[in-house]
């Protein structure tokens, strides 16, 4: 399943580009976070509880930062599993443009997931990821923009 979005933040592009990196910022943005340590410059562990429709699951997985051009362009890649509710794994393809002071930030993502929660249906599952993407960018914008 494959999303997109774009945000303008009220933010130098330099300075979401370091947001991006940094495991605090990360940590408050991404939707369900409860634990994300920075293992490398390029990797980080998670633990995240998410409820997608019936289902309530943690999953503890692995971020990774890839294709890395400072201050233009990233891809984010996670995967986590879930115990008996299954698995997700998914990435964003992230680029900077500066405009003025504000920079626009915007996303191409895709996610996959497996196990329980994969039978709960691909309508349920692809508007829950959807809203997930969004919410962490937005979340990310108001990191941003609060600092």
């Amino acid at each position: 399943m494959d999303m997109s979005g774009e945000y303008r933040i009220a933010a130098p592009i330099q300075t979401v580009w370091d947001a991006i990196q940094n495991p605090d910022i990360l940590r408050g943005a991404i939707p369900g976070c409860e634990e994300l340590e920075k293992t490398s410059d390029t990797d980080m562990t998670a633990k995240v509880s998410l409820k997608i429709g019936p289902v309530k699951a943690k999953f503890s997985g692995d971020v990774t930062l890839k294709d890395m051009v400072a201050p233009n362009a990233l891809k984010i890649e996670g995967e986590g599993k879930g115990g008996i509710a299954g698995f997700a794994k998914g990435g964003a393809d992230v680029q900077l443009a500066e405009d003025g002071d504000e920079t626009i930030l915007t996303y191409q993502a895709e996610a996959q997931v497996g196990g329980k929660i994969a039978q709960l249906g691909s309508r349920l599952i692809q508007s829950t990821a959807a809203k997930l993407a969004d919410k962490f960018f937005a979340n990310l914008k108001g990191e941003l923009e609060e600092a």
